[in-house]
């Protein structure tokens, strides 16, 4: 965990396909810890294609089975069924905005949300921003991205900025 705070979480991602592995991933948390999710993140590389959303777009019964009976991944059949709905509902995105990057940040206008957190307690659940960008993904067919894991992956993806103001990242991810 500490490794991922020090190196990925709130950096600013405007890859679609490390974009789509943390659409994926958070998606997977709903009901769980972000630990057990990351700890799994090496075993839904390799069952999912490297994540690769053209691939996960033409799974069959068979890849879900296959996906349900892998002990590496969180094995439960509707967030399974989800991967292969995210992934299509993704690619129709990519093909309407030119990339997923560009139709997510348009949620927080192209610049990360600075939280200026002064506790853990103080970061919300949801935010205006996650609850729009969540209705806007359910509407084109998305599953798994209500606000709160809207939320979670806005801050994955770096469009939140919420790191403490004590943090060292604060400072590095904010400048100066």
């Amino acid at each position: 965990m500490t490794r991922y705070h020090d190196t990925e979480w709130g950096v600013p991602l405007h890859d679609d396909n490390k974009l789509f592995e943390f659409l994926i991933l958070d998606c997977c948390q709903a009901g769980l810890s972000w630990s057990t999710i990351l700890n799994k993140r090496e075993n839904y590389r390799r069952a999912l294609d490297g994540w690769d959303a053209q691939k996960i777009a033409r799974y069959t019964d068979a890849d879900a089975q296959r996906l349900l009976a892998n002990p590496g991944i969180v094995r439960n059949r509707l967030k399974v069924a989800a991967k292969v709905t995210n992934a299509r509902a993704y690619l129709a995105v990519q093909e309407e905005f030119g990339s997923f990057d560009s139709y997510i940040w348009r949620f927080v206008d192209g610049t990360p949300i600075v939280g200026r957190r002064k506790s853990m307690d103080d970061i919300p659940a949801t935010t205006p921003e996650s609850d729009a960008l969540s209705r806007d993904l359910k509407k084109r067919g998305f599953k798994f991205v209500g606000s709160t894991i809207v939320y979670a992956f806005m801050q994955s993806v770096g469009m939140a900025n919420d790191h403490t103001v004590d943090c060292f990242r604060y400072a590095e991810l904010t400048g100066p």
